[in-house]
């Protein structure tokens, strides 16, 4: 392996892949999604890139591992009891498999992530 095989981010030019959540699962809004990964294994369990939202809220469950850094923006991420976090402009954080509740977005909200699907 060679230095070739190193993914920049800032340069990658990754084509964004557009997207809503199901309509059964949105609680609110329009949120238009895009996502740019720009990284995944072989085995497809790790990936890595860019997502991007409109305002709204969705219900969601995670099956995978989640670490977010988010690069503008304000979100809400709620857990199935109603308990609240804020996410600003860069906040770092995981989110666990098994994590269910709602992702609000309050104010357009971009974001790095990296995942781990354990459930493969």
């Amino acid at each position: 392996m060679s230095i070739t095989h190193i993914v920049d981010f800032a340069s990658a030019t990754t084509e964004a892949e557009h997207y809503r959540p199901d309509p059964a699962k949105v609680l609110a809004g329009d949120p238009a999604q895009n996502v740019r990964n720009h990284y995944s294994s072989p085995c497809n369990q790790f990936s890595a890139g860019e997502w991007a939202c409109e305002p709204g809220q969705w219900a969601v469950s995670y099956s995978e591992h989640e670490y977010c850094e988010i690069l503008e923006g304000e979100s809400i991420l709620r857990d199935s009891s109603g308990n609240a976090r804020t996410l600003r402009t860069g906040d770092r954080f995981v989110i666990p498999a098994g994590f269910e509740g709602t992702w609000e977005v309050i104010e357009r909200t971009r974001k790095v992530y990296v995942i781990f699907e354990s459930s493969q």
